[in-house]
């Protein structure tokens, strides 16, 4: 499957930008390119927060442009995770996935598990002041991972973590990505990002914006 974006354009102010872009299932694009470059504005399109002024964006050979962001086919891990301080891991996760958090008791049970496959469990009940800054991601690629989206944009998600803990996360992203044959594109200024997943066994994909 893939998503494709057909001569995109938007105007932002002075700015105007046009993206074309294919990618596919199983496949990570690392999306560089120096600040102001339209790297944020390409994921902001995908996602549904901001309107294309011309051009289409598919997934599946199905127009998914005039869709709210909560029917498309995407979901994004940010550099910032959003976690409430005064919730648990879990109602963090739950949160994210139904904003009154009635979710069902099998709901809870894939919160559970995938907790375990970002190297968490059993911690679910725990606030996440107890956690480090690299287990605070975790919480919010766990979250990604329950929404069962096949697109994930990954804006600079790693930025803030220390080199130890950034190669943790990309090892970790990498089986994600293999383990649930994800499309993503990884939008950073930080070319060794994009280097560190290539050394680990995964093929990147790199597209630059001048």
């Amino acid at each position: 499957m893939s998503l494709i974006l057909d001569e995109v354009s938007v105007q932002l102010a002075e700015k105007s930008f046009k993206f074309n872009l294919k990618a596919d299932s199983g496949e990570v694009h690392a999306i560089l390119g120096k600040s102001g470059s339209g790297k944020s504005t390409l994921l902001n399109l995908i996602g549904g927060f901001l309107k294309p002024s011309g051009g289409d964006i598919s997934w599946h050979n199905q127009s998914i442009v005039s869709l709210p962001p909560d029917k498309r086919p995407v979901t994004t891990l940010f550099q910032s995770h959003n976690l409430f301080d005064h919730l648990s891991i879990k109602n963090n996760i739950a949160l994210g996935v139904s904003p009154t958090m009635k979710l069902s008791p099998q709901d809870w049970n894939k919160i559970e598990q995938v907790l375990d496959d970002v190297g968490l469990p059993s911690r679910g009940d725990e606030k996440p002041g107890k956690l480090s800054g690299g287990e605070q991601q975790r919480v919010g690629l766990a979250r990604c991972l329950l929404r069962k989206k096949p697109v994930m944009l990954l804006d600079e998600p790693y930025g803030a973590l220390d080199e130890t803990t950034r190669h943790d996360m990309l090892v970790l992203t990498k089986a994600v990505i293999d383990k649930h044959n994800l499309c993503v594109l990884m939008v950073t200024h930080n070319s060794d990002d994009a280097d560190a997943l290539e050394a680990i066994g995964h093929t990147i994909v790199d597209g630059v914006l001048n």
